[in-house]
């Protein structure tokens, strides 16, 4: 999901369901249905980031990865003997934007299965919509919506990331549960109870994690937070009329 993922959470037939699914999970179908979303959506990502950049981003999308990758490597205990980790999603389109954190994520989540085999290659696809595209698109489109309702980004940024960070993990677990289904792998009536009543736990420490960082980087970056494109824009043309209005006071 788009925070954490499960790495023990036995359902049925022997399998263990998690997000990061290994490739028996899935159905061959399903699997290239979900590398065609994502190869859409990631191709989408690529031209929109290079129309938005800004060269100092460049560096923070870089730090975002390690930060992310390492982060994922640390388990912690939930309930029934499950294990989750960040993931980071929201946490990286609050910072990068939408776009670029979409970027970010499938670069982790390639990485760890090529590189650690952590999680299938045919379903790979299917990982980086549930990990990355959920949490990077789902769960900042539902940061705004909340930051706005809070009276804005600079009011309302960390409890709006703490429960969008929250909101997509389950989001996630829905949306593997339906994989698994649609896969013959487990019934939804059995899987979709046990996915959500462990995330409902995974997505608290999800939650935290990314309040905590967003509170940090507050109180110790601030201009971290202005990188986005969208922020960026906003203080470019703040920043230009301030300097017309200067002028046109000087003369």
């Amino acid at each position: 999901m788009p925070f954490l993922s499960v790495a023990t959470a036995p359902v049925t037939g022997g399998l263990e369901p998690a997000l990061h699914a290994a490739d028996r999970f899935l159905s061959v179908p399903i699997s290239l249905l979900f590398w065609a979303i994502s190869a859409v959506v990631i191709g989408i990502a690529v031209r929109k980031t290079n129309r938005q950049i800004d060269e100092k981003m460049v560096p923070l999308m870089g730090v975002m990865a390690a930060f992310i990758f390492a982060a994922q490597m640390f388990n912690f205990q939930v309930a029934g003997g499950t294990s989750g980790h960040l993931l980071g999603g929201v946490l990286a389109a609050v910072l990068l934007g939408p776009w670029a954190a979409t970027l970010v994520m499938a670069s982790v989540i390639a990485v760890q299965g090529l590189v650690f085999s952590d999680g299938g290659l045919v379903v790979m696809g299917a990982n980086i919509f549930n990990m990355g595209i959920i949490g990077t698109l789902g769960g900042y489109w539902i940061y705004r919506t909340l930051a706005t309702l809070f009276g804005g980004e600079d009011r309302g940024r960390v409890p709006a990331a703490g429960i969008a960070g929250w909101l997509s993990v389950m989001l996630a677990a829905v949306s593997m549960s339906l994989m698994l289904a649609a896969s013959g792998t487990s019934p939804l009536e059995v899987v979709l109870p046990a996915m959500l009543g462990v995330h409902a736990f995974i997505g608290v420490g999800e939650a935290l994690i990314t309040a905590a960082a967003l509170a940090f980087i507050t109180a110790t970056r601030p201009d971290l937070l202005n990188l986005r494109p969208d922020r960026a824009a906003r203080a470019s043309a703040g920043g230009s009329s301030a300097t017309g209005t200067t002028a046109a006071r000087a003369a």
